[in-house]
């Protein structure tokens, strides 16, 4: 099929305009040195045309190899990673980097491991009081959940069982430091 415009070259890419006004459609058959001329897109054959590239486009935002489309780029001043390096290897470059990029990797690791901060293994032998602490921590959440909801008696219940541990890990504290 030739191009609709020039009827010289091989069509290449279809382009649809939608009219808002009347709600009209019109179908053009192109080829890539046409479709250039409308300038919605930049066509290059020989470059990867990815998704994102072509979402940008639609939004009328620029492709990210021209100059005014080159957004700031957060960058690990430690290993000189940035989040797109991250998202395309799935690895962290270091530990500077959870600082970073804290606000973007937060609700990923919410999504991926249900929380976003490490607990980890806890000793057998040596793991009473961390195990205590932990358990009361996911007790004090309960109680707020308690308290928001205006479960009032699960609540008492609730403050009283912490409490108690509370005066246990006193007490085991106590007889670490004698």
């Amino acid at each position: 099929m030739l191009c609709d415009d020039c009827k010289k070259n091989q069509a290449c890419i279809r382009l649809t305009q939608v009219s808002n006004v009347n709600a009209s459609k019109i179908d053009k058959h192109l080829c890539e040195e046409c479709a250039k001329k409308y300038g919605d897109f930049i066509f290059n054959v020989n470059q990867n045309f990815s998704v994102n590239d072509f979402l940008a486009g639609m939004f009328n935002k620029s492709l990210p190899d021209t100059p005014q489309a080159q957004p700031r780029v957060e960058e690990c001043p430690n290993c000189h990673m940035t989040y797109r390096d991250f998202s395309r290897n799935g690895k962290i470059g270091c530990s500077v980097c959870y600082e970073i990029f804290a606000k973007k990797l937060e609700p990923l690791l919410r999504r991926l491991h249900g929380d976003s901060s490490h607990t980890g293994k806890i000793p057998k032998r040596s793991g009473g009081q961390i195990e205590l602490r932990q358990r009361i921590t996911k007790m004090r959440k309960v109680l707020s959940n308690y308290v928001v909801n205006e479960e009032y008696e699960e609540a008492a219940k609730l403050r009283d069982e912490i409490k108690a541990l509370e005066k246990e890990l006193s007490s085991e504290v106590g007889r670490e430091h004698e």
